[in-house]
């Protein structure tokens, strides 16, 4: 993911910043407490297609 791109999104929920997880092709918003899709390097912002983090993915 083009980090520049990365700078400009911002979660649709909170509008706080996203963290890209290369390994699970997700971008993070810690805020929300919510992962995003990124399917074929697209980022999927909708929250209904986003999962809930737990605790433990969220370091707490």
């Amino acid at each position: 993911m083009d980090t520049r791109l990365l700078e400009l999104l911002v979660c649709p929920v909170t509008k706080g910043p996203l963290e890209y997880d290369r390994a699970k092709q997700e971008l993070i918003s810690r805020s929300a407490r919510l992962a995003y899709p990124v399917r074929d390097g697209i980022p999927v912002l909708l929250e209904n297609e986003a999962r809930t983090l737990s605790d433990e993915e969220l370091g707490l």
